[in-house]
C-alpha cells in the first residue's frame, strides 16, 4: 500500500501542472536567389517562437528556476539561456569573403569572416555580467564545437550603437553588452553536425535534409548563425540560418549558370517536417526574363517564386525545384566591369615597411547620386594601437575633416596578467555622392613574448573587419536616406615582429652533428684494432 502510494505521489509530481508548458511554433524556409556573375546564393531560415516565454531574470539566479518544458524548442540551448539569464543572443560562423558590390546585403546581415559572438544580458547582483559572459562562451563552444573559449576579455567590448536590441527589452534590470569575435576561427563539419541538432527534425526531414555537408563547405562562401531574441508580444524566437553561395558554372560540365536541387546538394526533399507550421522554397527571379523554372506551377508573389512544402498542403512535394536559361549557351568569363548593388563600397588595407609600424587605410565609396551618412566601428585586438593624432580624412588627397564627427575612441587598457583589453573607434562618416572618402591613420604593432605567439607565427594575425552601420543605429535625430544593413569589411593578415623561431631547431641540428663527429671519431678510435700486414711480392 505505501509502494502505491509513492508511485502515485511521483506520478502526481511529474504531471504538466508542475512543468510550465508554452504553445511552440516551428516554420522553415528556404530562399534561392540567381546573381549576376553567375552565382547562386541560398539562404535557409528555420524559425521556433516559444509563445508566452521570456528571459530569466538574473537577480532571480541564485534561486532555483521553474521548470522548463521544450517540445520544438532545442533543450541544450534552452538550459544555457536560462542557465545564464540571457536576455539576446547572436552566434555566427562564417567562411569565406561576402561580395557586396557583386552580390548585394545577404539575407543575414552577420556575414563578418569567423566567429562572432554577441549578447543582451540584464545586470544582477548574484552574478556580474562577466562571469555570465565567461560561462556563456564555454558553453556554446562545447555546443557548437568551436574555439568560442578564445573570446576572452583581450576580444570583448560592448560596441552598444552599432549592436542594439533587435527585439524588446525586459524592465527588470538595466541590460549590457558583451562582443566578441575570433576571425581566425573555421567552419567546418564539427559545427554543422551540432546545428542540425537544435532542429525538430533534424536532417531527416524537411528542407534540413538538402543540407550536405560535402556541398555546402565547397561553396565559395559558407555561414551558419544562432539568434535568439525576446519579442514583448510573442515570446522567445530561436532562428537558425544557414547561407551558402554555390558556383554552378565552376562545377557545370558546360559552363552554364543553370541549377537545381539536386545539383546544388546533391540531395532531394523525400518527406517534409510533419511538426513545421510553414515550409517553403522561395525563389527570387531574376529581372531578365529569358529564364525557365520547374515546376511551373509556383504561387508568383512580388517577383517571387513559392513552392509550399508543409505537411498541411495539399501541395505534392517536387522531385528537382530548377531555373535554366534556355537561350545561353554558356556563361562567359571574365565578366565586364559590373556596377555595384549596394550604395556604397568599402576596402580596407594596412601597410607598410616595417614590422613595428603601419598605415591603417580605409577608402568608402558613395555609389549612389545623394549624400550618404553611416556609421563606422573599428575594434582592435592590443595587437595594434590606433594613434589618433594622425587620423585623416581625405577626397581627392585633400583634407575633409568636416565629413568625420562624433568621434569616439576607446583605448586599450591593462589588465590582469599582463594582459591589454582592445581598442575600439566609432565615428559617422557623411559621404558626398558619386565620391570615395578615404581614412588613415598610424598604427602601432605589439612586440610580444615568443610564448605568446601562434604555433604558425609566420603566417601573422588575423584582425577582425570593420563595420559599417545605419546611422539609425546611432541617434534617432539623424535620419539616413537608405534603408539598408549592416556591412562587414574583409579580415586583414597583419605581419608583427616574430623571432626566428627556426633558429632552436639549426642549434639542436648544428650540435647533434657536432657530437656525432667528435663522438664517432674517439669511437673509431678506440675500438678499431691496428694489426700489421706483410705484403708478399
Amino acid at each position: 500500500m505505501r509502494r502505491a502510494s509513492v508511485w502515485i505521489f511521483l506520478a502526481y509530481l511529474c504531471t504538466p501542472s508542475f512543468a510550465l508548458y508554452r504553445k511552440e511554433i516551428y516554420k522553415e524556409d528556404l530562399r534561392i536567389q540567381s546573381l549576376r556573375d553567375g552565382r547562386v546564393s541560398t539562404t535557409f531560415s528555420f524559425v521556433t517562437v516559444l509563445e508566452g516565454a521570456g528571459p530569466r531574470n538574473p537577480k532571480a539566479l541564485g534561486q532555483r528556476d521553474e521548470s522548463q518544458h521544450y517540445a520544438l524548442f532545442p533543450l541544450t540551448l534552452g538550459q544555457i539561456l536560462r542557465e545564464y539569464a540571457i536576455t539576446e543572443l547572436h552566434l555566427t560562423l562564417n567562411a569565406g569573403k561576402w561580395n557586396y558590390d557583386n552580390w548585394g546585403h545577404p539575407h543575414e546581415a552577420e556575414v563578418g569572416t569567423g566567429a562572432e559572438l554577441w549578447a543582451w544580458m540584464g545586470a544582477s547582483e548574484v552574478t556580474t555580467v562577466d562571469e555570465r559572459w565567461s560561462g556563456l562562451r564555454n558553453a556554446l563552444s562545447g555546443l557548437f564545437c568551436a574555439s568560442l573559449g578564445s573570446l576572452d576579455s583581450r576580444r570583448t567590448l560592448s560596441p552598444t550603437v552599432a549592436f542594439p536590441l533587435s527585439g524588446s527589452t525586459p524592465t527588470f534590470s538595466p541590460h549590457e553588452l558583451r562582443h566578441a569575435s575570433l576571425p581566425s576561427e573555421n567552419v567546418c563539419t564539427e559545427n554543422l553536425t551540432p546545428f542540425l541538432k537544435l532542429l525538430p527534425c533534424k536532417s531527416h526531414a524537411g528542407l534540413a535534409a538538402l543540407l550536405n555537408p560535402q556541398k555546402v563547405f565547397d561553396a565559395d562562401w559558407h555561414g551558419m548563425g544562432v539568434h535568439v531574441i525576446w519579442k514583448e508580444d510573442t515570446g522567445i524566437e530561436l532562428k537558425l540560418s544557414l547561407q551558402a553561395v554555390f558556383n554552378p558554372v565552376r562545377t557545370s560540365a558546360g559552363k552554364r549558370r543553370d541549377w537545381n536541387l539536386q545539383s546544388l546538394f546533391d540531395r532531394s526533399i523525400e518527406r517534409s517536417c510533419p511538426v513545421a507550421s510553414s515550409s517553403s522554397i522561395t525563389v527570387i527571379l531574376p529581372e531578365e526574363k529569358d529564364h525557365k523554372i520547374t515546376p511551373e506551377n509556383p504561387a508568383y508573389v512580388d517577383g517571387l517564386a513559392i513552392y509550399d512544402l508543409s505537411s498541411s498542403s495539399n501541395f505534392t512535394i517536387p522531385s528537382n525545384i530548377a531555373m535554366y536559361w534556355p537561350s545561353e549557351h554558356s556563361f562567359q568569363y571574365p565578366l565586364p566591369p559590373l556596377t555595384p548593388i549596394t550604395p556604397l563600397s568599402v576596402k580596407r588595407t594596412i601597410h607598410g615597411t616595417t614590422q613595428t609600424r603601419g598605415v591603417l587605410s580605409v577608402s568608402v565609396t558613395n555609389n549612389s547620386p545623394q549624400e550618404i551618412s553611416v556609421g563606422y566601428l573599428e575594434m582592435m585586438p592590443a595587437l595594434i594601437t590606433m594613434w589618433m593624432h594622425t587620423l585623416k580624412v581625405e577626397i581627392n588627397s585633400q583634407i575633409r575633416s568636416d565629413l568625420l564627427s562624433e568621434l569616439k575612441y576607446h583605448p586599450p587598457s591593462p589588465q590582469s596578467n599582463d594582459r591589454f583589453s582592445p581598442s575600439m573607434l566609432q565615428a559617422v562618416l557623411t559621404i558626398p555622392p558619386k565620391t570615395t572618402l578615404k581614412i588613415s591613420m598610424e598604427v602601432n604593432k605589439a612586440f610580444l613574448k615568443y610564448t605568446e605567439h601562434p604555433p604558425d607565427a609566420m603566417r601573422g594575425w588575423d584582425l577582425p573587419g570593420a563595420v559599417f552601420f545605419p546611422l539609425s543605429q546611432l541617434s534617432h535625430n539623424i535620419s539616413s536616406s537608405y534603408d539598408w544593413e549592416r556591412i562587414y569589411t574583409p579580415t586583414l593578415l597583419v605581419d608583427l615582429p616574430t623571432p626566428d623561431f627556426s633558429m632552436p631547431y639549426n642549434v639542436i641540428i648544428l650540435s647533434c652533428t657536432l657530437m656525432t663527429l667528435i663522438f664517432g671519431s674517439i669511437f673509431n678510435l678506440l675500438t678499431r684494432k691496428w694489426v700489421v700486414m706483410e705484403i708478399q711480392e
